[in-house]
Protein backbone atom coordinates (compact mmCIF):
# COMPACT_ATOMS: atom_id res chain seq x y z
CA UNK A 1 0.00 0.00 0.00
CA UNK A 2 1.26 3.26 -1.17
CA UNK A 3 2.14 5.72 1.93
CA UNK A 4 2.42 9.20 1.72
CA UNK A 5 5.94 9.40 2.41
CA UNK A 6 7.24 6.81 -0.24
CA UNK A 7 8.32 9.39 -2.51
CA UNK A 8 9.75 11.72 -0.15
CA UNK A 9 13.04 14.01 0.32
CA UNK A 10 13.91 14.70 3.27
CA UNK A 11 16.28 17.07 4.81
CA UNK A 12 17.52 17.54 8.22
CA UNK A 13 18.67 20.15 10.02
CA UNK A 14 20.89 20.89 12.87
CA UNK A 15 18.91 24.51 13.87
CA UNK A 16 22.04 25.62 16.20
CA UNK A 17 24.30 26.07 13.03
CA UNK A 18 21.49 27.13 10.00
CA UNK A 19 20.54 30.43 9.92
CA UNK A 20 21.02 32.68 12.90
CA UNK A 21 18.33 35.64 13.08
CA UNK A 22 18.57 37.71 16.43
CA UNK A 23 22.79 37.56 16.11
CA UNK A 24 23.18 35.65 19.39
CA UNK A 25 26.00 33.32 17.25
CA UNK A 26 22.85 30.66 17.57
CA UNK A 27 20.57 29.11 15.06
CA UNK A 28 17.12 29.79 15.69
CA UNK A 29 13.72 28.49 14.14
CA UNK A 30 13.06 32.14 12.61
CA UNK A 31 15.99 31.45 10.33
CA UNK A 32 14.59 27.62 9.09
CA UNK A 33 11.34 30.38 8.45
CA UNK A 34 13.59 32.26 6.36
CA UNK A 35 15.14 29.96 4.52
CA UNK A 36 12.31 27.17 3.62
CA UNK A 37 11.93 28.43 -0.01
CA UNK A 38 15.49 27.76 -0.27
CA UNK A 39 14.68 24.03 1.42
CA UNK A 40 11.93 23.71 -1.06
CA UNK A 41 14.31 24.40 -3.75
CA UNK A 42 16.14 20.97 -3.27
CA UNK A 43 12.20 19.16 -3.87
CA UNK A 44 12.11 18.41 -0.12
CA UNK A 45 8.72 17.35 1.50
CA UNK A 46 9.99 16.11 4.57
CA UNK A 47 12.03 18.60 6.99
CA UNK A 48 13.58 16.70 10.22
CA UNK A 49 14.71 18.57 13.11
CA UNK A 50 17.23 17.98 15.45
CA UNK A 51 16.21 18.66 19.00
CA UNK A 52 14.67 22.59 19.92
CA UNK A 53 13.07 21.44 22.89
CA UNK A 54 14.71 23.18 26.38
CA UNK A 55 17.83 21.52 27.41
CA UNK A 56 21.11 22.54 29.08
CA UNK A 57 22.78 21.56 25.93
CA UNK A 58 25.38 19.25 27.41
CA UNK A 59 24.81 17.11 24.32
CA UNK A 60 23.47 19.64 22.51
CA UNK A 61 20.03 19.24 22.84
CA UNK A 62 19.60 15.57 22.89
CA UNK A 63 19.79 16.26 27.09
CA UNK A 64 16.10 17.36 27.38
CA UNK A 65 14.96 19.19 30.86
CA UNK A 66 10.71 20.06 29.29
CA UNK A 67 9.61 17.34 26.52
CA UNK A 68 6.75 20.36 26.18
CA UNK A 69 8.97 23.37 25.84
CA UNK A 70 11.34 25.12 23.15
CA UNK A 71 14.36 26.04 24.41
CA UNK A 72 14.52 29.96 24.28
CA UNK A 73 17.74 29.67 22.36
CA UNK A 74 15.75 28.77 19.49
CA UNK A 75 12.76 30.88 19.90
CA UNK A 76 9.30 30.21 21.08
CA UNK A 77 6.19 27.77 20.55
CA UNK A 78 4.63 30.58 18.16
CA UNK A 79 7.47 30.38 16.19
CA UNK A 80 7.25 26.85 15.70
CA UNK A 81 3.76 26.73 14.88
CA UNK A 82 4.32 29.57 12.54
CA UNK A 83 6.85 27.17 10.83
CA UNK A 84 4.41 24.33 10.79
CA UNK A 85 2.23 26.40 8.69
CA UNK A 86 4.71 27.80 6.37
CA UNK A 87 5.74 24.75 5.79
CA UNK A 88 2.60 23.35 4.85
CA UNK A 89 2.40 26.02 2.56
CA UNK A 90 5.39 24.45 1.00
CA UNK A 91 3.88 21.03 0.99
CA UNK A 92 6.88 20.04 3.14
CA UNK A 93 5.64 18.30 6.51
CA UNK A 94 7.93 18.47 10.03
CA UNK A 95 9.42 15.98 11.64
CA UNK A 96 10.66 15.74 15.25
CA UNK A 97 13.22 14.02 17.17
CA UNK A 98 12.34 12.03 19.76
CA UNK A 99 14.88 11.44 22.32
CA UNK A 100 13.42 8.91 24.82
CA UNK A 101 15.94 6.83 26.00
CA UNK A 102 16.90 9.10 28.50
CA UNK A 103 16.47 12.58 29.96
CA UNK A 104 18.53 15.43 30.94
CA UNK A 105 19.49 15.30 34.55
CA UNK A 106 18.14 18.95 34.94
CA UNK A 107 14.29 17.51 33.96
CA UNK A 108 11.99 18.13 36.95
CA UNK A 109 11.13 13.97 36.94
CA UNK A 110 15.14 13.81 37.51
CA UNK A 111 15.60 16.57 40.15
CA UNK A 112 12.48 14.87 42.37
CA UNK A 113 14.06 11.91 42.32
CA UNK A 114 16.97 12.96 43.31
CA UNK A 115 15.18 14.67 46.02
CA UNK A 116 12.80 11.95 47.57
CA UNK A 117 13.97 8.72 47.08
CA UNK A 118 10.41 7.84 48.09
CA UNK A 119 8.93 9.58 45.07
CA UNK A 120 7.42 7.72 42.23
CA UNK A 121 10.09 9.36 39.77
CA UNK A 122 12.27 7.52 41.60
CA UNK A 123 11.01 4.55 39.46
CA UNK A 124 10.96 6.76 36.41
CA UNK A 125 14.97 6.02 36.14
CA UNK A 126 17.52 3.45 36.95
CA UNK A 127 19.34 3.17 40.92
CA UNK A 128 21.06 1.01 42.56
CA UNK A 129 21.81 0.63 45.32
CA UNK A 130 25.20 -1.95 46.44
CA UNK A 131 26.12 -3.38 50.05
CA UNK A 132 30.08 -2.29 49.57
CA UNK A 133 29.59 1.52 47.88
CA UNK A 134 31.25 -0.17 44.90
CA UNK A 135 29.61 0.92 41.57
CA UNK A 136 26.97 -2.16 40.68
CA UNK A 137 28.94 -3.32 37.00
CA UNK A 138 31.87 -2.54 34.79
CA UNK A 139 29.72 -1.70 32.10
CA UNK A 140 31.31 1.81 30.16
CA UNK A 141 28.94 4.31 28.74
CA UNK A 142 28.89 5.58 25.37
CA UNK A 143 30.45 8.64 25.86
CA UNK A 144 33.19 7.32 28.12
CA UNK A 145 33.31 6.35 31.76
CA UNK A 146 31.41 4.11 33.83
CA UNK A 147 27.60 4.37 33.43
CA UNK A 148 26.88 4.86 36.84
CA UNK A 149 27.08 8.32 38.45
CA UNK A 150 27.08 8.69 42.41
CA UNK A 151 23.42 9.95 43.95
CA UNK A 152 24.38 12.75 45.84
CA UNK A 153 24.28 12.73 49.80
CA UNK A 154 23.26 8.66 48.95
CA UNK A 155 25.94 6.36 50.13
CA UNK A 156 25.89 3.56 48.05
CA UNK A 157 23.15 4.39 45.24
CA UNK A 158 24.31 5.05 41.85
CA UNK A 159 22.28 6.06 38.77
CA UNK A 160 22.36 4.56 35.07
CA UNK A 161 23.11 6.33 32.36
CA UNK A 162 24.13 4.82 28.89
CA UNK A 163 25.20 7.95 27.67
CA UNK A 164 27.01 11.09 29.52
CA UNK A 165 26.08 11.42 33.63
CA UNK A 166 24.04 14.13 32.50
CA UNK A 167 21.53 12.08 30.37
CA UNK A 168 20.17 9.91 32.82
CA UNK A 169 17.98 6.64 31.44
CA UNK A 170 14.72 6.56 31.65
CA UNK A 171 13.35 3.34 33.09
CA UNK A 172 10.88 1.69 30.51
CA UNK A 173 10.52 -1.42 33.12
CA UNK A 174 8.06 1.27 34.26
CA UNK A 175 4.60 1.79 32.94
CA UNK A 176 3.51 4.62 34.14
CA UNK A 177 6.95 6.43 32.68
CA UNK A 178 5.94 4.93 29.32
CA UNK A 179 2.55 6.38 29.51
CA UNK A 180 3.65 10.22 30.41
CA UNK A 181 6.08 9.67 27.37
CA UNK A 182 3.11 8.30 25.30
CA UNK A 183 1.11 11.50 26.65
CA UNK A 184 4.17 13.59 25.34
CA UNK A 185 4.31 12.01 21.75
CA UNK A 186 0.55 12.52 20.99
CA UNK A 187 0.75 16.10 22.15
CA UNK A 188 2.74 16.86 19.85
CA UNK A 189 1.55 14.77 16.88
CA UNK A 190 -1.63 17.24 18.24
CA UNK A 191 0.02 20.31 17.11
CA UNK A 192 0.86 19.00 13.47
CA UNK A 193 4.02 17.39 13.31
CA UNK A 194 4.35 14.63 10.62
CA UNK A 195 6.25 12.42 12.76
CA UNK A 196 9.41 11.48 14.22
CA UNK A 197 13.04 10.54 13.65
CA UNK A 198 13.54 8.26 16.67
CA UNK A 199 16.66 8.59 18.84
CA UNK A 200 18.75 5.76 20.49
CA UNK A 201 15.92 3.49 20.27
CA UNK A 202 17.65 -0.15 20.71
CA UNK A 203 18.85 1.15 23.87
CA UNK A 204 15.45 0.99 25.74
CA UNK A 205 15.61 -2.51 27.31
CA UNK A 206 18.56 -3.27 29.55
CA UNK A 207 19.68 -6.89 30.20
CA UNK A 208 18.04 -6.94 33.80
CA UNK A 209 20.80 -9.74 35.49
CA UNK A 210 23.25 -6.13 35.09
CA UNK A 211 26.17 -8.32 35.08
CA UNK A 212 29.55 -7.25 35.09
CA UNK A 213 30.92 -9.01 32.12
CA UNK A 214 35.58 -9.46 30.85
CA UNK A 215 36.94 -6.11 30.17
CA UNK A 216 37.24 -4.83 26.44
CA UNK A 217 39.58 -1.84 27.43
CA UNK A 218 42.35 -0.68 29.57
CA UNK A 219 40.13 0.64 31.81
CA UNK A 220 38.87 -2.61 33.01
CA UNK A 221 34.89 -1.76 31.88
CA UNK A 222 33.14 -3.06 28.90
CA UNK A 223 31.25 -1.27 26.31
CA UNK A 224 28.04 -1.28 27.52
CA UNK A 225 26.30 -1.84 23.89
CA UNK A 226 26.94 -5.60 24.86
CA UNK A 227 24.11 -5.22 27.93
CA UNK A 228 21.86 -2.20 26.46
CA UNK A 229 21.30 -2.54 22.48
CA UNK A 230 18.72 -4.93 21.04
CA UNK A 231 18.01 -6.99 24.15
CA UNK A 232 14.94 -9.78 24.51
CA UNK A 233 12.09 -7.72 25.53
CA UNK A 234 13.15 -4.40 23.28
CA UNK A 235 9.75 -5.65 21.11
CA UNK A 236 7.22 -5.31 23.71
CA UNK A 237 7.74 -1.66 24.45
CA UNK A 238 8.15 -1.02 20.98
CA UNK A 239 4.88 -2.85 20.11
CA UNK A 240 3.21 -0.93 22.77
CA UNK A 241 4.63 2.97 21.75
CA UNK A 242 3.62 2.08 18.31
CA UNK A 243 -0.22 1.50 19.27
CA UNK A 244 -0.07 3.89 21.75
CA UNK A 245 1.38 6.93 19.44
CA UNK A 246 1.96 6.80 15.58
CA UNK A 247 -0.52 4.45 14.40
CA UNK A 248 -3.13 6.39 15.70
CA UNK A 249 -1.80 9.60 13.83
CA UNK A 250 -0.39 7.84 10.34
CA UNK A 251 2.76 9.23 11.29
CA UNK A 252 5.93 8.63 9.92
CA UNK A 253 8.81 7.46 11.98
CA UNK A 254 11.90 6.77 11.15
CA UNK A 255 14.13 4.81 13.99
CA UNK A 256 17.71 5.07 14.65
CA UNK A 257 18.69 1.62 15.32
CA UNK A 258 21.73 0.51 15.31
CA UNK A 259 22.52 -2.88 15.74
CA UNK A 260 19.21 -4.86 14.28
CA UNK A 261 20.33 -8.30 13.01
CA UNK A 262 19.29 -8.84 9.57
CA UNK A 263 16.57 -11.77 10.65
CA UNK A 264 14.76 -8.87 12.75
CA UNK A 265 14.64 -6.44 10.05
CA UNK A 266 11.09 -7.14 9.11
CA UNK A 267 10.03 -6.39 13.13
CA UNK A 268 10.82 -2.87 12.39
CA UNK A 269 10.48 -1.74 9.03
CA UNK A 270 7.93 -4.93 7.86
CA UNK A 271 4.91 -4.35 6.70
CA UNK A 272 3.56 -4.14 10.07
CA UNK A 273 6.60 -2.92 11.49
CA UNK A 274 7.32 -0.79 14.43
CA UNK A 275 8.79 1.79 12.53
CA UNK A 276 7.94 3.67 8.95
CA UNK A 277 11.85 2.69 8.16
CA UNK A 278 15.18 2.80 9.76
CA UNK A 279 18.48 4.55 8.41
CA UNK A 280 20.62 2.62 6.71
CA UNK A 281 24.03 3.18 8.77
CA UNK A 282 25.75 -0.17 6.95
CA UNK A 283 28.15 1.98 5.10
CA UNK A 284 28.28 5.03 7.08
CA UNK A 285 30.64 4.17 9.73
CA UNK A 286 32.58 1.94 7.44
CA UNK A 287 36.13 3.63 8.12
CA UNK A 288 35.74 2.75 11.55
CA UNK A 289 36.79 -0.10 13.88
CA UNK A 290 33.93 1.04 16.50
CA UNK A 291 31.42 3.43 15.58
CA UNK A 292 31.40 4.84 19.10
CA UNK A 293 34.84 4.34 20.11
CA UNK A 294 36.65 6.07 17.71
CA UNK A 295 40.29 5.96 19.66
CA UNK A 296 40.47 2.18 18.59
CA UNK A 297 41.28 3.45 14.86
CA UNK A 298 40.09 3.36 11.16
CA UNK A 299 40.04 0.22 8.65
CA UNK A 300 41.53 0.25 5.27
CA UNK A 301 38.54 -0.23 3.45
CA UNK A 302 38.49 -0.38 -0.27
CA UNK A 303 35.45 0.68 -2.59
CA UNK A 304 34.45 -2.88 -3.54
CA UNK A 305 34.37 -2.95 0.87
CA UNK A 306 31.77 0.07 0.37
CA UNK A 307 29.58 -1.99 -2.60
CA UNK A 308 29.46 -5.17 -0.75
CA UNK A 309 27.90 -3.40 2.27
CA UNK A 310 25.78 -1.26 0.74
CA UNK A 311 23.86 -4.21 -0.94
CA UNK A 312 23.74 -6.44 1.13
CA UNK A 313 22.22 -3.61 3.66
CA UNK A 314 19.60 -3.63 0.55
CA UNK A 315 18.99 -7.18 0.17
CA UNK A 316 18.01 -7.69 3.58
CA UNK A 317 16.22 -4.77 3.59
CA UNK A 318 13.82 -6.06 0.54
CA UNK A 319 13.55 -9.25 2.00
CA UNK A 320 12.17 -7.75 5.12
CA UNK A 321 9.56 -5.99 2.68
CA UNK A 322 10.07 -2.76 4.41
CA UNK A 323 11.83 1.13 3.48
CA UNK A 324 15.05 2.53 4.10
CA UNK A 325 16.19 5.93 5.52
CA UNK A 326 19.02 6.36 2.98
CA UNK A 327 21.70 8.48 4.32
CA UNK A 328 25.47 9.97 3.61
CA UNK A 329 25.79 12.20 6.34
CA UNK A 330 23.79 13.35 9.76
CA UNK A 331 24.49 15.47 12.86
CA UNK A 332 26.74 12.49 14.45
CA UNK A 333 29.13 11.66 11.10
CA UNK A 334 31.73 13.62 9.27
CA UNK A 335 31.43 15.12 6.27
CA UNK A 336 31.09 12.37 3.29
CA UNK A 337 32.98 13.83 0.99
CA UNK A 338 36.05 14.23 3.31
CA UNK A 339 35.44 10.71 5.07
CA UNK A 340 34.88 8.66 1.75
CA UNK A 341 37.36 10.11 -1.08
CA UNK A 342 40.60 9.96 -0.81
CA UNK A 343 43.35 11.58 -0.77
CA UNK A 344 41.87 15.26 -0.53
CA UNK A 345 42.82 16.53 -2.79
CA UNK A 346 40.11 14.30 -5.13
CA UNK A 347 37.49 16.17 -2.99
CA UNK A 348 36.02 18.27 -5.91
CA UNK A 349 32.75 18.96 -6.82
CA UNK A 350 32.39 16.32 -9.41
CA UNK A 351 33.10 13.74 -6.55
CA UNK A 352 30.33 15.10 -4.29
CA UNK A 353 27.97 14.99 -7.19
CA UNK A 354 29.11 11.18 -7.57
CA UNK A 355 28.56 10.42 -3.85
CA UNK A 356 25.30 11.73 -4.15
CA UNK A 357 24.21 9.46 -7.20
CA UNK A 358 25.77 6.53 -5.50
CA UNK A 359 22.91 6.63 -2.74
CA UNK A 360 20.05 9.40 -3.65
CA UNK A 361 17.98 6.36 -6.16
CA UNK A 362 18.71 3.76 -3.79
CA UNK A 363 14.99 2.11 -2.80
CA UNK A 364 13.63 4.01 -0.26
CA UNK A 365 13.87 8.00 1.09
CA UNK A 366 17.06 10.04 0.08
CA UNK A 367 17.80 12.00 3.64
CA UNK A 368 20.08 15.18 2.80
CA UNK A 369 21.86 16.74 5.79
CA UNK A 370 22.16 20.84 6.10
CA UNK A 371 25.79 21.56 3.71
CA UNK A 372 25.56 18.09 2.17
CA UNK A 373 24.30 19.93 -1.20
CA UNK A 374 27.02 22.13 -1.05
CA UNK A 375 29.69 19.73 -0.76
CA UNK A 376 31.34 20.99 2.94
CA UNK A 377 33.93 19.27 3.82
CA UNK A 378 35.32 18.59 7.09
CA UNK A 379 37.64 21.32 9.17
CA UNK A 380 40.86 20.84 10.40
CA UNK A 381 41.57 21.67 14.22
CA UNK A 382 44.72 22.68 15.86
CA UNK A 383 43.86 22.11 19.86
CA UNK A 384 41.70 19.36 21.66
CA UNK A 385 40.05 23.14 23.18
CA UNK A 386 38.34 24.06 19.43
CA UNK A 387 35.92 20.98 19.93
CA UNK A 388 32.77 21.26 21.73
CA UNK A 389 31.54 18.04 20.99
CA UNK A 390 30.70 15.88 24.03
CA UNK A 391 31.91 12.82 22.34
CA UNK A 392 35.22 13.82 20.46
CA UNK A 393 36.52 15.52 23.84
CA UNK A 394 35.79 11.65 25.23
CA UNK A 395 37.25 10.06 22.88
CA UNK A 396 40.44 12.06 22.44
CA UNK A 397 41.23 11.25 26.42
CA UNK A 398 39.92 7.78 26.44
CA UNK A 399 42.56 7.61 23.01
CA UNK A 400 45.82 9.23 25.44
CA UNK A 401 44.52 6.89 28.42
CA UNK A 402 45.50 3.54 25.43
CA UNK A 403 48.79 5.26 24.62
CA UNK A 404 48.10 7.51 22.11
CA UNK A 405 50.09 10.39 21.42
CA UNK A 406 48.28 13.33 21.28
CA UNK A 407 49.14 14.43 17.87
CA UNK A 408 47.48 10.73 16.89
CA UNK A 409 44.50 11.20 19.25
CA UNK A 410 43.95 14.84 17.64
CA UNK A 411 43.91 13.22 13.97
CA UNK A 412 41.70 10.67 15.19
CA UNK A 413 39.33 13.20 16.71
CA UNK A 414 39.37 15.65 13.57
CA UNK A 415 38.92 12.79 11.20
CA UNK A 416 35.70 11.90 12.79
CA UNK A 417 34.49 14.53 15.43
CA UNK A 418 30.40 14.98 15.01
CA UNK A 419 31.67 18.64 15.31
CA UNK A 420 32.66 18.40 11.35
CA UNK A 421 28.48 18.51 10.49
CA UNK A 422 28.08 21.07 12.94
CA UNK A 423 29.89 23.69 11.62
CA UNK A 424 27.81 26.87 10.10
CA UNK A 425 25.75 26.59 7.71
CA UNK A 426 27.73 28.33 4.34
CA UNK A 427 25.35 30.60 2.74
CA UNK A 428 27.86 33.22 1.53
CA UNK A 429 31.46 33.65 1.19
CA UNK A 430 31.41 36.37 3.72
CA UNK A 431 33.19 36.53 7.62
CA UNK A 432 30.53 34.45 9.14
CA UNK A 433 29.06 32.85 6.01
CA UNK A 434 25.41 34.32 5.65
CA UNK A 435 24.91 32.21 8.85
CA UNK A 436 25.13 35.02 11.82
CA UNK A 437 25.96 38.54 11.93
CA UNK A 438 28.47 37.82 14.97
CA UNK A 439 31.06 35.21 15.61
CA UNK A 440 29.30 31.80 15.82
CA UNK A 441 28.61 29.42 18.45
CA UNK A 442 31.40 27.31 16.63
CA UNK A 443 34.00 28.04 14.26
CA UNK A 444 33.36 27.75 10.89
CA UNK A 445 34.84 25.10 8.83
CA UNK A 446 38.47 26.48 7.40
CA UNK A 447 38.24 24.20 3.73
CA UNK A 448 35.51 26.79 1.87
CA UNK A 449 36.42 28.24 -0.69
CA UNK A 450 33.40 28.16 -3.24
CA UNK A 451 31.32 26.18 -1.19
CA UNK A 452 28.63 28.43 -0.41
CA UNK A 453 24.98 28.33 -1.53
CA UNK A 454 25.47 32.19 -3.20
CA UNK A 455 28.28 31.09 -5.20
CA UNK A 456 26.58 27.99 -6.40
CA UNK A 457 23.17 29.29 -6.66
CA UNK A 458 24.17 31.12 -9.86
CA UNK A 459 26.53 27.82 -11.26
CA UNK A 460 24.36 25.29 -13.60
CA UNK A 461 27.24 22.83 -12.88
CA UNK A 462 27.42 23.16 -9.18
CA UNK A 463 26.64 20.65 -6.11
CA UNK A 464 24.06 22.24 -5.00
CA UNK A 465 21.97 22.23 -8.66
CA UNK A 466 23.04 18.61 -9.01
CA UNK A 467 20.64 18.16 -6.10
CA UNK A 468 18.17 19.73 -7.31
CA UNK A 469 18.33 17.63 -10.54
CA UNK A 470 18.12 14.85 -8.50
CA UNK A 471 14.70 15.82 -6.75
CA UNK A 472 13.45 16.67 -10.39
CA UNK A 473 14.15 12.74 -11.94
CA UNK A 474 13.17 11.32 -8.61
CA UNK A 475 9.87 13.13 -8.50
CA UNK A 476 9.16 13.39 -12.68
CA UNK A 477 5.73 11.15 -12.60
CA UNK A 478 7.86 9.44 -15.43
CA UNK A 479 10.34 8.05 -13.69
CA UNK A 480 8.96 8.33 -9.77
CA UNK A 481 7.15 4.86 -9.86
CA UNK A 482 9.87 3.07 -11.66
CA UNK A 483 12.20 4.26 -8.80
CA UNK A 484 9.46 3.34 -5.98
CA UNK A 485 7.81 0.40 -7.26
CA UNK A 486 10.63 -1.37 -9.73
CA UNK A 487 12.40 -4.45 -8.87
CA UNK A 488 16.19 -3.39 -7.41
CA UNK A 489 18.60 -5.08 -8.73
CA UNK A 490 22.56 -5.29 -9.12
CA UNK A 491 24.83 -4.79 -11.53
CA UNK A 492 27.36 -7.45 -11.17
CA UNK A 493 29.60 -6.74 -14.45
CA UNK A 494 31.14 -3.79 -13.42
CA UNK A 495 34.80 -3.42 -12.22
CA UNK A 496 35.40 -3.28 -7.90
CA UNK A 497 35.69 0.39 -7.74
CA UNK A 498 32.23 1.48 -9.88
CA UNK A 499 28.70 1.00 -8.25
CA UNK A 500 25.62 0.10 -10.24
CA UNK A 501 22.15 -0.80 -9.78
CA UNK A 502 18.72 -0.26 -11.57
CA UNK A 503 15.32 -0.14 -11.16
CA UNK A 504 12.87 -2.25 -13.70
CA UNK A 505 9.19 -1.52 -13.48
CA UNK A 506 6.13 -2.17 -16.56
CA UNK A 507 8.86 -2.75 -19.26
CA UNK A 508 11.18 0.34 -18.34
CA UNK A 509 14.47 0.56 -16.62
CA UNK A 510 16.66 3.09 -14.72
CA UNK A 511 20.10 1.94 -14.45
CA UNK A 512 22.81 4.36 -11.69
CA UNK A 513 25.98 3.86 -12.97
CA UNK A 514 28.97 5.33 -10.64
CA UNK A 515 33.00 5.55 -10.78
CA UNK A 516 34.00 6.35 -6.98
CA UNK A 517 37.42 5.90 -8.34
CA UNK A 518 40.83 8.44 -9.32
CA UNK A 519 41.65 6.23 -12.31
CA UNK A 520 39.27 5.75 -15.35
CA UNK A 521 36.48 2.75 -15.94
CA UNK A 522 35.86 0.84 -18.45
CA UNK A 523 31.89 -0.55 -18.36
CA UNK A 524 29.86 -2.58 -20.40
CA UNK A 525 27.14 -0.06 -22.14
CA UNK A 526 23.74 -0.04 -20.69
CA UNK A 527 20.70 0.18 -22.66
CA UNK A 528 18.98 3.60 -22.94
CA UNK A 529 19.61 7.24 -22.30
CA UNK A 530 21.27 9.15 -20.69
CA UNK A 531 18.84 11.40 -18.11
CA UNK A 532 21.61 12.67 -15.90
CA UNK A 533 25.59 12.79 -16.14
CA UNK A 534 27.94 14.78 -13.46
CA UNK A 535 30.56 14.72 -16.17
CA UNK A 536 30.98 15.42 -19.77
CA UNK A 537 30.59 13.33 -22.67
CA UNK A 538 30.57 9.77 -21.96
CA UNK A 539 33.42 8.01 -24.41
CA UNK A 540 32.13 4.72 -25.76
CA UNK A 541 33.81 2.03 -27.74
CA UNK A 542 32.13 -0.88 -29.17
CA UNK A 543 29.96 -1.47 -26.36
CA UNK A 544 31.84 -0.13 -23.59
CA UNK A 545 31.62 3.27 -21.86
CA UNK A 546 34.59 4.68 -20.19
CA UNK A 547 33.67 6.88 -17.27
CA UNK A 548 36.21 9.06 -15.85
CA UNK A 549 37.48 9.59 -12.50
CA UNK A 550 34.52 10.09 -10.05
CA UNK A 551 31.84 10.31 -13.10
CA UNK A 552 28.42 8.89 -12.77
CA UNK A 553 25.44 9.02 -14.93
CA UNK A 554 21.48 7.66 -14.98
CA UNK A 555 19.87 6.02 -17.81
CA UNK A 556 16.37 5.76 -18.71
CA UNK A 557 15.29 2.54 -20.90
Amino acid sequence: MTKWWHNAVAYQIYPRSFQDTNADGIGDLRGIIRRLDYIQSLGVTMLWISPIYQSPMVDMGYDISNYQAIDPKFGTMQDFDELVQEAKKRNIRIIMDLVVNHTSDQHPWFQEALANPDSPYRNYYIFKTTPDGQVPNNWRAIFGGSTWTKVPGEANTYYFHTFAAQQPDLNWENPELRHAIYDMINWWLDKGIAGYRVDAITHLKKDLDWASLPADGEDGRVSVIEKSQNRPGLAFFLEELKANTFDKYDAVTIGEAYGVPDQDLPKFIGPNGYFSMIFDFSYLNIEMKDVNEWYRGTTNWTINDLKKALFSSQHAIKNANGWAANVLENHDQPRVLSKLIRPKENQTPMAAKALAMMYYFLPGVPFIYQGQELGMKNFHRDHVNEFNDVSSLNNYHMALQNGYSEAEAMRLVNAKSRDNARTPMQWDDSKNAGFSEVKPWLALGNDRAGINVAAEQSDPQSVLNFYRHLARIKQNPQFSDILMYGKFTVIHNLPDDVIGYQHTFNNHAISIIVNLSDTIQTCPMPDGRVILNNGDDIASVEYQISLAPYQAIVMHQ
